[in-house]
């Protein structure tokens, strides 16, 4: 399979592959292989499933397997790891739905081939529904491929910290962790239940082969313990290690920590690039508290870098090559010195402009650019009710004082119906269109302040909404040709200079990811169209991470002055007040204040290379196309 890569240094066989998509296209081969070869023998294929974002990309494969390859799922049986308890089965937020509108009403599984712990049941029933759960795997044979993802506790299945190598099918507690992490699905923490029913790890490692998939830097630290660290019952992923067919398959951000990746130097001889060379020599000057010109050569020695000073040493040699290009990337004037340029930036959600680049933002306006925003998605679900009935309220009290007759009689109603959704809504409910209208109105509202206070006015604004984002659920929709289409069709009418956009690809609920591949998508249109990219194309990360300061390009220094009024740009978005959080919630601090400190810390590790010394720093990375 083109682009895997097998990595070093595990305890459990890991694959790297370039992209999430690509991982997925492996794994959905390696079950069509088995399939068509159990169909042949005239045997059945038993399939271990599992639920969350992970998979989506490894069902959609199958899918176009199935429904463009001939790919015959009708002699295959599945179980799946688990599902809430209590969760009645027409539930939004229930596996057994979500797995039948993701995968199972897109393939010919028959429906009594199909196995999903129940979560309708009486408790006093679940003992002995566990037992003949696990009856029905003996009984079809055992699994033949068990797919899992890896929560941030370590846990396959719903197997948390604590759960013992030999346990089974069985009633569990969720970990708070969990509980966070599945919060935003729920519309709030208190919506998600307290427990779950979940395959056993002693029933999970009886499969015969096992696939582990991980991706996104918010999975790389727990990837790095379940693989290189000694199995715990604290995490039981760690426990595939001692399964003779396991492997875990995962993308650049997900394997960030692994030590193939993180120190290759560590592990065996390197090909020492340029960026290699980078990577290790900002990585040996942090870890030893010296600037990049300070680094001597046993410095090198003591740090398994004997090779690279060998190589091209010696360490002042070295040290002062990376101390130039860091210097380099410094760049109070992100579009050059030139005349008056145009500069689109795209943000996925209408508040990742200026959480991430607001201070580049303020600078580009003042030297003198026209800087236009495009929102890609409204943002409507991240709003909370009490804010939409709030604004519902407002405007029907404007229009009691200033509009007609017929506008108040016409907020009224819209009140009224908007009251009555929301007092009767239940726990974790989509929201009705009604609503979901509101909510990106107030969205698209507090874009228009946050970007004034950088200085960009509204008619330089573009509201895109595409399409893949409208589902009113965290879930969203593959991207929709027409998105793609929309979007070439605003870089053809602007014609900018640069280009700006989120490059991190682990954005929690795979908003930031689609936006990346649809951006990405249209620029390779119109490369192939223009037999160039039309522009240069410069990817900030997201409001979770940064880049790590041997990967950075540009960094564009930002004044105490320029990131107060940062600051008040990211202010106006008022209704995501409290939803500043690390993807499960780990992180509560507002938005405002991770920006600070995010970019005020880059510039600390400016200073602790031996570079200038900035208040603060926002980093970029730029995208030299496919």
């Amino acid at each position: 399979m083109t682009g895997l890569h097998s990595l070093a240094h595990t305890r459990v066989p890991t694959v790297l592959f370039p992209t999430a998509a690509a991982a997925a296209r492996y794994v959905a081969r390696e079950i069509d292989k088995l399939i068509r070869a159990r169909n042949a023998a005239g045997k059945s294929t038993v399939l271990g499933l599992a639920t969350g974002s992970t998979p989506v990309g490894l069902y959609r494969e199958l899918i176009r397997l199935h429904q463009e390859e001939g790919l015959d799922f009708s002699r295959v049986i599945t179980f799946n790891l688990d599902e809430y308890y209590p969760m009645p089965k027409e539930d939004p937020h229930s596996y057994f739905r979500w797995m039948h509108e993701t995968f199972f009403h897109h393939v010919n599984i028959p429906w009594e081939n199909i196995h999903i712990p129940d979560g309708t049941l009486a408790k006093e029933e679940i003992d002995a529904f566990c037992a003949e759960y696990e009856r029905k795997i003996k009984a079809a044979g055992g699994i033949d491929i068990q797919i899992l993802g890896i929560g941030r506790t370590g846990h396959i299945g719903f197997n948390e910290p604590g759960s013992p190598r030999n346990s089974r099918t069985r009633l569990v507690t969720l970990d708070s962790i969990t509980r966070r992490d599945a919060a935003p699905g729920f519309f709030g923490e208190e919506n998600v239940p307290h427990h779950a029913i979940t395959m056993g790890v002693a029933t999970i490692l009886e499969a015969r082969r096992i696939f582990l998939m991980a991706f996104g830097e918010h999975k790389a630290s727990i990837v790095y313990k379940a693989v290189e660290q000694p199995p715990t019952e604290a995490i039981s992923a760690s426990f595939l290690q001692e399964h003779p067919d396991a492997t875990v398959v995962l993308d650049p951000a997900a394997a960030a920590e692994l030590t193939a990746i993180k120190r290759p130097w560590e592990v065996g001889p390197c090909h020492w690039t340029p960026e290699l060379v980078r990577k290790a020599v900002v990585h040996l000057a942090l870890t030893v508290k010296k600037g990049l010109l300070q680094l001597d050569d046993e410095d090198f020695r003591e740090h398994h870098l004997y090779e690279l000073l060998r190589e091209q040493g010696p360490a002042e040699k070295i040290g002062e090559a990376v101390f130039h290009d860091r210097m380099s990337t410094i760049t109070p004037y992100p579009a050059g010195r030139s005349a008056p340029q145009t500069i689109l930036v795209f943000s996925p959600h209408p508040d990742d402009d200026v959480i991430s680049m607001g201070g580049t933002l303020i600078r580009l306006v003042e030297q003198g650019h026209q800087v236009h925003v495009a929102y890609m998605t409204s943002g409507n679900i991240a709003v909370y009710d009490h804010d939409a009935r709030r604004f519902v309220d407002f405007v029907h009290e404007f229009l009691t004082h200033f509009g007609s007759a017929a506008e108040q009689a016409r907020a009224a109603d819209v009140k009224q119906r908007v009251y009555h959704f929301l007092d009767a809504k239940k726990p974790g409910q989509p929201d009705n269109d009604d609503v979901l209208t509101i909510k990106a109105l107030i969205r698209a509202t507090e874009a228009r302040a946050a970007a004034l206070a950088c200085g960009i006015p509204p008619e330089n604004l573009s509201f895109l909404n595409l399409r893949f984002y409208r589902t009113g659920r965290i879930t969203k929709d593959p991207i929709h040709p027409q998105d793609i289409d929309d979007l070439v069709a605003l870089v053809q009418r602007l014609q900018p200079k640069q280009i700006y956009m989120a490059g991190e690809l682990s954005d929690p609920h795979g908003t930031h990811r689609l936006c990346a591949e649809a951006i990405f998508a249209a620029l390779r249109r119109l490369q192939e169209q223009q037999g160039q990219l039309p522009c240069q194309v410069w990817l900030y990360k997201g409001a979770w991470e940064e880049w790590e300061p041997h990967e950075i390009e540009m960094a564009v220094p930002l004044s105490p002055d320029i990131l107060e009024r940062k600051k008040q740009a990211i202010f106006r978005h008022q209704s995501q007040k409290d939803r500043a959080m690390f993807p499960g919630g780990s992180d509560r601090r507002e938005f405002w204040q991770r920006a600070e400190e995010r970019n005020r810390n880059t510039a600390r590790i400016y200073d602790a290379l031996g570079l200038p010394e900035y208040f603060a720093l926002e980093a970029f990375v730029q995208w030299k196309g496919p």
